[in-house]
């Protein structure tokens, strides 16, 4: 099973439904809060290139946001980077 990660905020609507995909998918992930610990938003930075969240990792793959995940989901191309 790939390890998924996601990195959020305590506010981010976007973290929250993220979350709720995968997790209606019974995936498991590693959440890392940005938002109490600035090196790990440094880390997320140089990781995708990005400053906003959600950021969302397959393995080494990067997803990107929310909105992307949903995309892949919708295009049926989630579950085999999932392993599924």
């Amino acid at each position: 099973m790939p390890k998924v990660i996601i990195y959020t905020t305590g506010i981010c609507p976007y973290c929250t439904r993220a979350k709720h995909l995968l997790q209606r998918k019974d995936i498991e992930f590693d959440e890392i809060r940005i938002d109490t610990d600035r090196e790990q938003m440094r880390i997320m930075m140089e990781r995708s290139r990005r400053h906003t969240v959600p950021q969302i990792f397959i393995d080494d793959f990067h997803v990107g946001g929310f909105d992307d995940l949903a995309a892949l989901e919708a295009r049926g191309e989630l579950d085999p980077l999932l392993g599924r």
